[in-house]
C-alpha cells in the first residue's frame, strides 16, 4: 500500500497513483523519443497520437454517440459560462438556468452579460426540510420558457454538495426543442450518463479527468450547424465551437501536457473497468462516509438525502472551536484538504474517481476517533 496521504481536495484533485508514476517515468523521454511531451509540437505527428488516443478513450468511457462532438478547450468551466451563451444564443437570446448553488450563481450572473436570462427554478429559498441550496427543487415546479435558447444546470454543485442523480428531460419541461446544457465538471465519468438527453456538457478537468488547464466540451454537432450555425459578433474566433471543431481542438496551441495526462487517466480507467465501476466504488465511498455522519448525533449533513453528492461530502461540527483540531489531527492521520469551502464553512470530503475507497474508510475511522475524543 502507497504511503502517501489521502487527498481530499476539491480540485485540483487527487490523481492516481499509476498515472503519476507513469507521467514520472515519461517525463523525460516519451516512448523512445528523447522529448517530453511538453516539448512536443502540437502539430506533429507524436502528440497527434496522444491526441488522438485521448479522445477516442473519452468518447469510449462516455459512450458516446455519433451525434457528439469531444472538443478539447483552455479556460476552465469559467471561461464556458460566458463561451455557452455567445455561441449558442438563439435570435430572441432567451436562455433558462436553474440555480442550486454558488456554481449555478456564476453560470447566472455571467450570462446575464449576454442574453435574457431567466431562472427556470432555484434553491435560494429554504423549506421546512433543507436549508437553501440543501436541494434540487421538483422538477414539475420548473417554469422553462418554451421559445429558450437552452437550460442551463450544474450537475453537481461542489461546494453545496448538491448532485442531480437524474438529470431532466426537456420534453417534460415543456421546451422539447431546446438543448439541455450541464456543467459537469465535477462529476464526469463518475457514473454512466445518457448523453443521447444532453445537448451540451462541459467542465475543467482537474476533478475526475487530469491536472488544471484543460476544459472539455462534449456537443451535439446540431447545435453549431443548424440551431444557431453561428456565434455572436462578438464571440472571440478561439472560442467559436465551430472554428475549434473544424479544427479539432487545435486552433491554437492546446494544453498539450494536460491532454497527455488526461490520456493516461483515461487508460487507467479503461483498465478499472470504466464508469461502471467507478460507480460502484463511488457509492461504496459516499455511503460510508455519509452512514458515519448520520448514525452520529455529533457530525451533521444538511443535503436533502435524494440530492446527495457522491463526490463532494460537506459536513458540520457541533461546535465552531472545534473544527481547527479536527483538520491539525486528520493531517496528522494522512488525511488532507478537508477544510470546507469559504462560503458555507465547515468540512468537505471529496470523493473522486482517483480516491481509493481505503480512503473514505481511513476517514470514517477517524471521525469516529475524534466524536470519541471531543463529543
Amino acid at each position: 500500500m502507497s504511503s502517501r496521504p489521502f487527498n481530499f481536495a476539491p480540485g485540483p484533485a487527487v490523481l492516481p497513483e499509476p498515472v503519476l508514476a507513469r507521467a514520472a517515468q515519461e517525463m523525460l523521454s516519451w516512448g523512445d523519443t528523447g522529448m517530453s511531451v511538453m516539448e512536443m509540437t502540437h502539430r506533429g505527428p507524436l502528440f497527434s497520437k496522444i491526441h488522438e488516443k485521448a479522445l477516442a478513450d473519452f468518447r469510449a468511457l462516455l459512450g458516446l454517440g455519433p451525434d457528439h462532438e469531444v472538443l478539447f478547450m483552455q479556460g476552465g468551466a469559467t471561461a464556458q459560462n460566458a463561451i455557452i451563451p455567445m455561441n449558442l444564443l438563439g435570435v430572441n437570446a432567451k436562455c433558462d438556468y436553474v440555480h442550486t448553488g454558488h456554481w449555478s450563481a456564476k453560470s447566472i450572473d455571467e450570462a446575464r452579460k449576454y442574453g435574457d436570462v431567466h431562472l427556470a427554478a432555484s434553491a435560494a429559498a429554504p423549506t421546512d426540510a433543507h436549508p437553501a441550496f440543501g436541494y434540487i427543487p421538483a422538477q414539475d415546479q420548473w417554469q422553462v420558457r418554451p421559445d429558450t435558447s437552452y437550460l442551463h444546470i450544474c450537475g453537481n454543485e461542489t461546494i453545496g454538495g448538491v448532485e442531480y442523480h437524474v438529470f431532466p428531460k426537456m420534453k417534460d419541461l415543456g421546451a422539447p426543442n431546446a438543448p439541455l446544457i450541464i456543467d459537469m465538471s465535477s462529476h464526469v465519468l463518475s457514473r454512466p450518463m445518457d448523453f443521447s438527453q444532453i445537448g451540451l456538457a462541459y467542465g475543467g478537468a482537474q476533478k475526475n479527468i487530469g491536472p488544471s488547464g484543460l476544459t472539455f466540451v462534449i456537443l451535439q454537432r446540431r447545435l453549431i450547424q443548424d440551431r444557431v450555425p453561428k456565434p455572436q459578433p462578438t464571440c472571440p474566433s478561439v472560442f467559436d465551437y465551430r472554428k475549434v471543431l473544424e479544427n479539432n481542438s487545435l486552433l491554437n496551441t492546446p494544453s498539450t501536457f494536460a491532454i497527455y495526462m488526461a490520456g493516461l487517466v483515461f487508460e487507467w480507467l479503461i483498465d478499472q473497468g470504466g464508469v461502471q465501476e467507478m460507480q460502484k466504488r463511488n457509492e461504496a465511498k459516499a455511503r460510508m462516509v455519509y452512514d458515519a455522519i448520520d448514525g452520529s448525533g455529533f457530525y451533521r449533513a444538511y443535503v436533502e438525502t435524494a440530492a446527495r453528492s457522491l463526490m463532494n461530502i460537506p459536513f458540520f461540527l457541533p461546535d465552531d472551536r472545534l473544527y481547527e483540531p479536527f483538520l491539525q489531527g486528520a493531517q496528522q492521520a494522512g488525511l488532507l484538504n478537508l477544510k470546507g469551502h469559504k462560503a458555507v464553512g465547515g468540512l468537505r470530503a471529496s470523493l473522486y474517481n482517483a480516491m481509493p475507497v481505503e480512503g473514505a474508510r481511513q476517514l470514517v475511522h477517524y471521525m469516529k476517533a475524534f466524536e470519541k475524543a471531543y463529543g
